[in-house]
């Protein structure tokens, strides 16, 4: 006989390599859900927590960790450098909200994004959009800043480009040693950026808020 919770995980040994749809995500991670806050003896036939196990697991499904499928990978379009231009090209301050994986709590923060055309240039736009999906998944902040330079890199097809990252974590804040005011920077560089003047005026750039 099975169980009703064997009936909540929408897989089995027999097909383990099968994608799981949204609808069954949500259904599995709000049954799970449930169980938690039970286990923190919260009341579920209270008004206000009673739909939350659905709430949250539509959450993460469909909005902060959106970032897993990857079906969803920004659509980049390219541009051709017809003017030759040959600065850097820099966006600033791209917000950015990602998840800690080892404490699932919130990363808060900004992305500084620059690089070099070759042939190609993106559209500024396009660049938070890359933040974002990178962003929306379980992450360490070192790890996401070389996505975001590793994917320009390839979609750009230079060598050229450069990412720092400056953020807070709740992991930091909310528990642990509590501190409030304690920011977190990294950096990845690549190609010029490696050599001091570009990284200088990239830095200097990136001061300017």
């Amino acid at each position: 006989m099975t169980s009703k919770s064997e009936n909540i995980i929408p897989f089995s040994k027999k097909n383990p390599t099968r994608k799981l749809t949204n609808k069954e995500k949500t259904d599995a991670i709000a049954h799970h859900f449930r169980s938690i806050m039970k286990i923190l003896d919260l009341d579920l036939n209270d008004d206000s927590l009673k739909d939350t196990p659905s709430r949250v697991a539509k959450m993460y499904v469909e909005e902060i960790f959106e970032g897993l499928d990857n079906s969803k990978i920004p659509n980049i379009k390219k541009f051709e450098n017809s003017f030759d231009y040959k600065g850097i090209i820099l966006e600033k301050n791209i917000n950015l909200y990602s998840i800690c994986e080892h404490h699932f709590v919130p990363i808060i923060g900004k992305a500084h994004i620059g690089y070099f055309a070759k042939n190609k240039i993106v559209g500024l736009s396009k660049l938070n959009r890359i933040v974002n999906f990178f962003s929306k998944k379980p992450q360490v902040q070192e790890k996401l800043t070389v996505q975001i330079v590793d994917f320009l890199k390839k979609e750009l097809e230079t060598e050229d480009v450069a990412c720092i990252i400056d953020a807070q974590h709740l992991c930091v804040s909310m528990r642990g040693i509590k501190d409030v005011n304690s920011w977190t920077s990294t950096a990845e560089f690549s190609g010029k950026f490696l050599e001091s003047n570009f990284k200088n005026e990239f830095l200097q750039n990136h001061c300017l808020f």
